[in-house]
């Protein structure tokens, strides 16, 4: 899609300013403190005809000549820095250059541009630019240009070689303007999603101590949706690609020369779900998938059992999101389809912190929300596939159970709620099925679903769940055993 760029002024977070220095003000390498170098000379002027890159209609030589006035223009800022103006003051971007500029942005989206500006060794006048600019706009631009050339395999791999762009793009982590920011971490991202050079920016990554703290202090204090979204999904890539990282980043122990306390990551995932839940609920999905992979080794689940740690505080905040905003008694079924990826990696995480902070001295009551959400989920998915039966015989197969099968998202939703489920019901008790049925959290219905997901694997559990309703609900009981005759041995 063509990389969209927003004109509007963005307040730079003062704090993040103050904490540490821009990438533009260190000194990358030798290479790199210098001013950019000029385009390479044409051989010749190109003929009209000649003039234009691969199939498109975009001209070389006026791309030429914008990114030439680009290097003039940087050049003489520089100049002016070393003549002694204010070298912390912002310098303006010229509207006509920042217009012509934003043309290349969106052009690079096209892949014989890309190409044109791989052998234009575009790159290296961008990085040039980004290492001397003081203009913010300026420096965003620039990435989001090298940011859609490395939409193409190739134009990736020779950006991904450069080891002075691989070093200035984890420094602009720090940087203070969220834009930059943004198209920073898009670039990153469509890197790591080229599996032949994602081994080498993940190596990058391991080495760069500072990606960690930059990466939670946005998630921490950023309120731009669109930010944290893509910073999310550069970590759950992360931890997707490379398990060991996670692990680091996990435990990684808060420095005592660090004033601030923004390098844990757990907190700081927490953070940001806060935010969007608060901004925009569907854009949640790659944060609680990063929190689900937490869950898969035993350094991520140690951190959540800890007490005083982060664990507790997790546990309150994605039960407060199934019970208060996911999966309400009122919705249509439909919006179980809409919700399941937000919902399959939210009850795996709860899953796995009930022991720990799910329950009090065995107490259940606090959680009989939860175990009505979980009851109304395996509620909605018998509701379908019983419709579905309903409507054909038993040697027909239905396209709508066909593709349900292929769900793999809707598959994992079913079988996490009954695992839950089971686990929440083995330490059920009489006056916690006496309150599930006084407060309409336990039905008829709910209940009849709740059994066809957990026959046969979980029929202890069953049958637990049967001994008690035989005194508490016994009209409920013999439903349960007239529908389900392996219940009544």
């Amino acid at each position: 899609m063509l990389m969209e760029h927003s004109h509007d002024a963005v307040d730079v977070d003062q704090d993040r300013a103050n904490r540490s220095p821009s990438p533009r003000d260190l000194q990358i390498s030798t290479q790199m403190d210098r001013n950019p170098s000029p385009p390479p000379e044409q051989e010749g002027q190109e003929s009209v005809e000649g003039d234009a890159i691969g199939e498109t209609v975009y001209s070389k030589h006026w791309l030429f000549s914008t990114l030439t006035r680009l290097v003039q223009m940087v050049t003489k800022q520089e100049m002016g820095n070393q003549e002694g103006s204010d070298q912390d003051s912002e310098v303006q971007l010229p509207e006509e250059e920042e217009e012509d500029l934003c043309k290349i942005w969106d052009m690079a989206m096209d892949r014989d541009v890309a190409g044109f500006l791989e052998e234009f060794k575009a790159a290296e006048i961008l990085l040039g630019v980004i290492a001397k600019s003081r203009n913010p706009r300026l420096t965003e631009i620039c990435v989001g240009i090298m940011g859609n050339m490395a939409c193409f395999p190739d134009t990736c791999l020779t950006l991904s070689q450069s080891e002075d762009l691989g070093a200035v793009l984890l420094l602009l982590l720090g940087d203070a303007d969220p834009p930059t920011l943004f198209e920073t971490t898009r670039l990153l991202l469509t890197c790591l999603s080229h599996a032949d050079v994602a081994p080498l920016w993940l190596e990058r990554i391991r080495k760069q101590a500072s990606v960690l703290p930059n990466l939670c202090f946005i998630m921490c204090s950023s309120t731009k949706v669109d930010l944290l979204v893509k910073v999310g999904e550069l970590v759950d890539k992360l931890f997707d690609l490379d398990e060991e990282l996670m692990k680091s980043w996990i435990t990684a122990q808060h420095s005592e020369t660090e004033s601030d306390n923004y390098v844990h990551i757990a907190p700081s995932l927490l953070e940001a779900v806060k935010q969007l839940r608060a901004e925009n609920l569907e854009e949640l999905e790659v944060y609680l998938h990063a929190f689900q992979l937490f869950t898969t080794v035993d350094e991520g689940i140690q951190m959540l059992a800890e007490l005083g740690g982060p664990g507790k505080e997790a546990w309150t905040l994605l039960s407060e999101l199934v019970c208060e905003d996911l999966c309400q008694s009122d919705d249509p079924p439909i919006v179980l389809q809409e919700q399941k990826g937000l919902l399959a990696p939210t009850l795996a995480v709860l899953s796995v912190l009930f022991p720990c902070h799910g329950q009090q001295d065995g107490n259940l009551e606090p959680n009989l929300p939860l175990i009505g959400s979980l009851l109304r989920v395996l509620q909605y998915l018998w509701d379908c596939q019983q419709k579905a039966r309903a409507s054909h015989t038993n040697s027909e197969r239905t396209h709508d159970e066909e593709e349900e099968e292929k769900d793999v998202q809707l598959q994992a939703l079913k079988e996490t709620a009954t695992e839950f489920l089971a686990n929440i019901l083995a330490d059920l008790t009489k006056d916690t099925l006496s309150q599930l049925v006084k407060r309409g959290y336990l039905t008829e219905q709910n209940c009849l679903a709740a059994t066809w997901s957990l026959l046969p694997q979980h029929t202890a559990v069953v049958q637990h769940m049967l001994v008690m309703l035989s005194e508490e609900e016994p009209k409920l009981s013999s439903v349960l055993k007239e529908k389900f005759p392996i219940l009544k041995s």
